[in-house]
């Protein structure tokens, strides 16, 4: 480490870029369960940020499991480095001015809470995509409950995994409750005035 000699200093600020973009850049860490609309709701809330001229970046887990992360299995040590990981890539996006959008299982308190410490609180925004599991079951559009729940899947989240519900996050989107257009309303109504 000695002969590294970082220039954060000497490098264009967030400022400059946020003004060249006319946006704030700043992460937005959706976490839930499995199939608890994440994703799709990620997707929708980009495509409205777009056009509206916004730039963005989605990071997904499983997009992101396929590259920089694909050595990384489930086990407890692999979820964290996992979080770690895309937790500094989403703080390099957002300093660029991009808004950031992560969709994450993220199922423990210390792994978010890791993920906050590295991007940094003013531009850290957890979003709960609350759904009980039951939900997240008939809709397991990949099949992964039901193999976990045959053992062919281990250390999957909800089944034999803990997930711990955030106790504080800046908003929260009942997916079982709302359709996806009002959980992408409540989206805007919360972020766009802060970007």
């Amino acid at each position: 480490m000695e002969n590294i000699h970082p220039i954060f200093d000497q490098i264009l600020g967030k400022a400059d870029k946020e003004r060249l973009l006319q946006q704030k850049g700043i992460v937005i860490w959706m976490v839930g369960l499995s199939g608890s609309g994440k994703s799709t709701l990620a997707k929708s809330f980009e495509k409205y940020l777009h056009d509206s001229g916004k730039l963005t970046q989605i990071l997904d887990g499983d997009n992101l499991r396929t590259g920089l992360n694909a050595n990384l299995g489930f086990s407890a040590e692999d979820r964290e480095e996992n979080i770690r990981r895309v937790a500094e890539v989403a703080k390099l996006f957002a300093h660029c001015g991009v808004i950031t959008i992560c969709s994450f299982i993220s199922p423990t308190t210390s792994i978010r809470q890791m993920s906050r410490e590295i991007i940094g609180d003013d531009l850290y925004h957890e979003v709960f995509v609350e759904c009980p599991i039951e939900v997240c079951e008939k809709r397991d559009v990949k099949g992964l409950y039901a193999k976990a729940r045959r053992g062919e899947i281990k250390n999957f989240t909800g089944i034999d995994s803990p997930f711990e519900n955030p106790e504080n996050p800046s908003l929260i989107v009942n997916t079982d409750l709302k359709n996806l257009d009002d959980c992408l309303q409540d989206m805007i109504k919360f972020f766009v005035p802060i970007i």
